[in-house]
């Protein structure tokens, strides 16, 4: 089991997802959950600022995540949402969802669930908290990270529509209001730093990659 955390926009669930997919492993992004309870929501006129409302609301949320590097998808019942929860409306409203701590303890519940059934050599689950609250005794947790200016680079790369200016408000305001519920800018005992302000993409799934297979071999 290999935990990854860090900040908006530093890389995790591209850099976990192909890193995954070179170790053989299954690959678990445990934000997609909050996106789609924040999407179910949106979609049944739930209050989304009513900690009650989205807490029941849970009762009959049909998540259902692939876990294959090559074969993710994101579903609610019967509908594909992959794409769907990365919608602004869904973006908008996630962190309001993501801060009630009841909600945040049952999806860690189902985050060990997924993690407890994978069949393969190993997974990789990144998020916010993993490495401290959902998978402490993972055999491996790294903290990945990156200066601010180059998040804010590369995810201005990943949404070109939308102005450096509205990108860098986006980064922050995630930050913030996340950082009220867990530390993800510092590592906790054991965890493991890799920052990739100066690595490239390759760079920094090879350092993951590498650091993996070494504390498995030790």
């Amino acid at each position: 089991m290999v935990a990854v955390d860090g900040p908006a926009g530093s890389g995790k669930s591209s850099v976990s997802r192909a890193a995954a997919r070179a170790l053989g492993f299954d690959y678990q992004d445990s934000g997609a959950a909050y996106r789609a309870l924040a999407w179910n929501a949106l979609e049944h006129g739930v209050d989304t600022e009513d900690a009650d409302a989205v807490l029941a609301s849970l009762d009959d949320f049909d998540y259902r995540i692939g876990t294959d590097p090559d074969d993710y998808f994101v579903r609610v019942g019967g509908t594909d949402v992959t794409q769907a929860i990365r919608e602004p409306r869904v973006t908008g409203v996630v962190s309001a969802i993501a801060r009630i701590p009841a909600v945040r303890a049952r999806l860690v519940e189902l985050f060990r669930r997924v993690i407890e059934a994978s069949d393969r050599p190993g997974i990789i689950t990144e998020g916010r908290d993993i490495t401290t609250v959902v998978a402490p005794d993972a055999d491996v947790r790294i903290l990945l990270t990156a200066s601010e200016e180059a998040r804010m680079a590369r995810r201005s790369a990943e949404t070109p529509e939308h102005s450096a200016r509205a990108v860098a408000e986006q980064l922050s305001s995630r930050d913030a209001q996340d950082s009220r519920v867990v530390d993800f800018m510092n590592a906790a005992d054991g965890v493991t730093t890799i920052d990739s302000t100066n690595l490239d993409f390759d760079q920094t799934v090879s350092a993951v990659v590498d650091l993996v297979r070494t504390s498995r071999v030790e």
